[in-house]
Formats: structure tokens, C-alpha cells, sequence
């Protein structure tokens, strides 16, 4: 396994982590030997980073997580969880004001059996908090050691670019870490608008959706198979199961095969090639997954094959907003 600096922490991540949205949560959630398993061979394939959040599953992807991380050396492993998302139907038990962040770490402290999280992410920026409020919450928390490093989810550019600039100005704790939806189907918002900002800042980043909700792996080639996640969650397919979404990643075969690797791991190593990105966040349903997705991260690619994938998932402005 690859190990990054993330941003300019001198925190390192491993290449490839392991998140818990979709499997390790109520909805779909594998069965706990199954998720155990998972979670072991992770560890066994050098994955230090867990990538949590308290809305998972209204905590239960948490509780979950902290049960099989559970007696684990704590200093070997990379623990990040997330606030923002609506806990209750209280008008305060949301969003990034102050109150809802120091009630929220601690909530999901306690679901974990944790004393710290090594990354709390801001889930979505928060347009009824002056960001001002919700840098320092982030900045107490660092001091008071129940979080080590903090930062932003799906944030907008410019709002990452504000927040950085406040902290700067009153001496407050830098965000080191963005986490943005990224992928070959999913590229322009954060190419075109974040990169240019969080590389200036020198903030890292982790990716969500790296396969683009299973598309990149070819599943999805003749249709949507009815175990398959489009098909439980049609929602979800939208913005991928377009005629010329789907003519690219059959394209994207040939090319995968001619390096004698899958497609989701050629997919997974595009992004670990692009300037910035620390990790990728992925999910598994099997063992066989970890594996196969854990090896993407010895894959090194040449500049003409990254021209030749960026030719094929090349997208207009208009594609991806």
C-alpha cells in the first residue's frame, strides 16, 4: 500500500481507504461477519483510513465501525466522521452553528468508543452560519485534542477559498482536507474550480464515489441488473445511465484489458494520478472487492495512457456542473 501526505499535514493516508456510506449503514448494510470480514482485510491489505459520518445510518454506521475497530492499535488507524446533516427534527441539531458541531463530535465519539477523530469534515457548507462561527468551532475542537485535523465536504470553491482566507486572518486552525465527489464521469466542478484553489491552499484530497456509484466497473454495460444498486436505488443512476455515458465506459474495456486490469481499477488509479488527491474513497461488498480495488494503488500509469483515458471521459463544462 501507498501512504500520502494529506495536504500539507504531515498526516498520511493510505492511497486506497474504505468508507462506510452505502454497506455499513441501515440501508443495504451487509451482515456484521460479512462487514467484519471486510474490514479485516482491509486492515490485511494496509488500508489505515476509515471514512465515516454521522448521518451514515443516523449513527448506526458509527456504532458499527467502532465495534470492529475495537482493539485495533488506535495509532495505526486514521478515523475521519462528519457533521452537518439533520440528527433529529430540533432546529438546532443541524447545520455548523457552534452547538450542533460540540454536541455532534461528541455523539459520534461516543458511538465510536473513541477519544479523538483524526479528520472531522464539515459536511456541506452551512449558509445560515457565519462561516466565522464555524471556523472557530473547528479551531476549539483541534485545541482541545477530540480532532486532530478538520475540513470541508462538496464544499463550493469559493467558500473554501473563504474560509481558508479567514482562518489565515485570525490565526485559526487550517482546514487540510477537502473530500468532493470525483471520478472519470464526474470531473469538471472539481478540476475546473476546486483544484486550482485547494492546491494554492495546500489542501488535500480525498475522494468520494471514485467509480462513479459502480458505473466505471462495466456493471451497468447491457442495462441495470436487478441486485444491483441503480436498480434499488434508480436515483442514484440518473445523472450515468445516458446512452453516451454508457458508449465511454464500454470504451474504457478495451483499454483496461490492454493493461491486464479491471476497469474499476484503472478508474481507481486515473485519480490517484491527478494532482492533489491523497486518497480514494471506496466501498466493498465482498473481500474480493477490498482486493481488487486496494491494488489500483500500485498501478502506475504513463503520460500517454492518461491522455487517452482524459480523451475519452473528456467533458464540457456543461456535463458535470
Amino acid at each position: 500500500m501507498e501512504y500520502r501526505r494529506l495536504g500539507r499535514s504531515g498526516l498520511k493516508v493510505s492511497a486506497v481507504s474504505l468508507g462506510g456510506w452505502i454497506n455499513f449503514e441501515t440501508e443495504d448494510r451487509l451482515a456484521d461477519d460479512k462487514a467484519a470480514a471486510i474490514v479485516d482485510a482491509a486492515f490485511d491489505a494496509g488500508i489505515n483510513f476509515f471514512d465515516l459520518a454521522d448521518s451514515y445510518g443516523r449513527g448506526e454506521s458509527e456504532r458499527r465501525f467502532g465495534r470492529m475497530l475495537a482493539g485495533r492499535n488506535r495509532r495505526h488507524v486514521v478515523v475521519s466522521s462528519k457533521v452537518y446533516w439533520p440528527f433529529s427534527d430540533d432546529p438546532n441539531d443541524r447545520g455548523l452553528s457552534r452547538k450542533h458541531i460540540m454536541e455532534s463530535v461528541d455523539g459520534s465519539l461516543d458511538r465510536l468508543g473513541m477519544d479523538y477523530l483524526d479528520l472531522y469534515f464539515c459536511h456541506r457548507s452551512d449558509p445560515d452560519t457565519p462561516l466565522l462561527e464555524t471556523a472557530w468551532a473547528m479551531h476549539d475542537l483541534v485545541r482541545s485534542g477530540k480532532v486532530l485535523y478538520w475540513g470541508t465536504s462538496e464544499w463550493p470553491a469559493d467558500q473554501v477559498r473563504a474560509v481558508c482566507a479567514l482562518c489565515e486572518t485570525r490565526g485559526l486552525t487550517l482546514p487540510i482536507v477537502e473530500q468532493p465527489q470525483y471520478s472519470l464521469l464526474h470531473r469538471d466542478r472539481v478540476e475546473r474550480n476546486l483544484m486550482p484553489i485547494t492546491s494554492k491552499a495546500g489542501i488535500g484530497l480525498v475522494t468520494w464515489s471514485p467509480l462513479a456509484m459502480g458505473m466505471l466497473t462495466g456493471k451497468y454495460d447491457d442495462g441495470v441488473p436487478e441486485d444491483s444498486r441503480f436498480h434499488r436505488q434508480a436515483w442514484s443512476g440518473e445523472a450515468y445511465l445516458t446512452d453516451e455515458k454508457i458508449a465511454r465506459v464500454r470504451a474504457f474495456a478495451p483499454i483496461a484489458e490492454g493493461l491486464g486490469v479491471s476497469r474499476a481499477q484503472l478508474a481507481l488509479a486515473w485519480l490517484l494520478h491527478q494532482p492533489g488527491v491523497a486518497s480514494v474513497i471506496t466501498g466493498a461488498t465482498s473481500v474480493s472487492h477490498v482486493t481488487e480495488n486496494v491494488a489500483a494503488a500500485a498501478l502506475s500509469l504513463d503520460d500517454a495512457m492518461l491522455a487517452t483515458i482524459d480523451e475519452l471521459f473528456a467533458e464540457s463544462p456543461a456535463e458535470d456542473s
